[in-house]
């Protein structure tokens, strides 16, 4: 596609469209009144975040499938590039930041047996469920119907493994460790490109001994109706993480707004959660309006970004035909990453992209464990049928 036609195509606007305008408005309107200009802002950055995943269709679910299963490694690849890219804006901007007049903070946090097992349990219930935490909001918004009830599960998750945070609290664990602190802040980012860049490499390698040659990338659309290139995606998600730094002074998050509204729906009907270690000092956040927290009115506005990259693509049909399958693994998914992410410190963005990016050496053990639970997810959807048989075809040796 030309430049003239990327920036000039005309917005595919119907009345579908129009409803999720006005939706996002009214949800950025909302924000800006009960907390002001800053969660009005988070608003938008979260509906940039769910058009661009949209549009891309970037999501780590179905990259880290087909290189566990077919050996291709694009999708990976362009996971590894938007860390990376990340990385280079968001450590200089947490450590000199306040030279700008940006005071920001990293996701530095401890990581031992409950980061272990729960990005494990992350990895394979986002197998299960088709999704992972940016992936399952994005296809919510996208229409999938099948993705609400992993949502939903999603949620239910979360607010179980509060009930159980001080058992997970109890067990061993490492002091959390900032690559900053050992290597300052330039040593870190370019440790971190370095350890991308061998992976990348790595996937590279594979693809091209697997098959003989690596696949292409898919061409770039309409800036508006889509669809958009890995490397569109990349920028969009990339500022999406250093305007999330801006406005709310920390990374990109997206699991503990979920729980959040799971607590708050707990809490309205009766459940005693201010009893349970994990909430008895944060009652207030629960008490408060979901406008009122910035991870969450994130996550709205990525729901509602994406519904609308769905409606200007002409793609928004939500569909109610699901099978047995279909519910069981969306519920056994939906609980898995909830739960798994919270005891985790987070999902694929929380933990993985913005921990990773922080310079926390959390994010790397979050990323080696989630990546086992889902080789163990890919091998479970092939035994269930998820997935139909590889045609394996010879390699050229080239």
């Amino acid at each position: 596609m030309t430049a003239t036609t990327l920036f000039n195509t005309a917005p595919n606007f119907t009345r579908l469209s129009a409803i999720f305008c006005g939706l996002l408005a009214a949800i950025t309107l909302l924000a800006f009144v009960e907390s002001g200009v800053r969660l009005g802002l988070a608003t938008l950055v979260g509906a940039l975040a769910g058009f661009a995943l949209y549009h891309a269709a970037f999501g780590f679910t179905a990259g880290w499938r087909r290189l566990i299963r077919e050996g291709r490694g694009g999708g990976f690849r362009a996971q590894l590039v938007l860390v990376g890219a990340t990385t280079i804006f968001a450590i200089p901007l947490i450590a000199y930041g306040s030279s700008v007049g940006v005071q920001a903070g990293g996701f530095v946090f401890p990581f031992g047996a409950a980061v272990l097992a729960g990005a494990f349990m992350f990895g394979l219930g986002m197998q299960l469920g088709g999704g992972c935490g940016s992936g399952t909001l994005f296809t919510v918004g996208g229409g999938s119907t099948r993705m609400v009830i992993t949502l939903a599960f999603f949620i239910i998750g979360g607010v179980l493994a509060t009930y159980h945070w001080e058992f997970w609290q109890s067990l061993p664990r490492m002091n959390a460790t900032a690559l900053s602190t050992s290597f300052g802040p330039l040593g870190a980012v370019a440790g971190t490109l370095l350890v991308l860049g061998a992976l990348w490499l790595a996937s590279y390698a594979m693809e091209r001994r697997r098959h003989g040659s690596v696949q292409g990338g898919k061409p770039m659309g309409s800036l508006i109706n889509g669809p958009w290139s890995l490397t569109a995606g990349i920028i969009g998600l990339t500022a999406v993480g250093v305007l999330t730094l801006v406005v709310l002074g920390r990374p990109w998050g997206i699991t503990s707004g979920l729980t959040l509204w799971g607590a708050q729906v707990a809490h309205q009907i009766g459940v005693p959660i201010e009893e349970w270690d994990y909430w008895r000092f944060a009652m207030d956040q629960v008490e408060a309006s979901v406008f009122a927290s910035g991870t969450s009115v994130m996550n709205l506005g990525l729901i509602a970004g994406a519904a609308l990259a769905a409606a200007f693509a002409g793609k928004f049909a939500p569909k109610l035909n699901l099978s047995a399958r279909d519910v069981a693994t969306a519920v056994i998914g939906g609980l898995l990453m909830g739960y798994g992410a919270r005891i985790a410190y987070g999902c694929n963005i929380g933990a993985l992209l913005s921990g990773i990016a922080s310079g926390s050496v959390h994010g790397w053990v979050w990323f080696a464990a989630a990546f086992l639970g889902s080789t163990l997810g890919v091998r479970l959807r092939a035994l269930i049928g998820m997935d139909p048989p590889l045609e394996h075809a010879p390699a050229t040796g080239k």
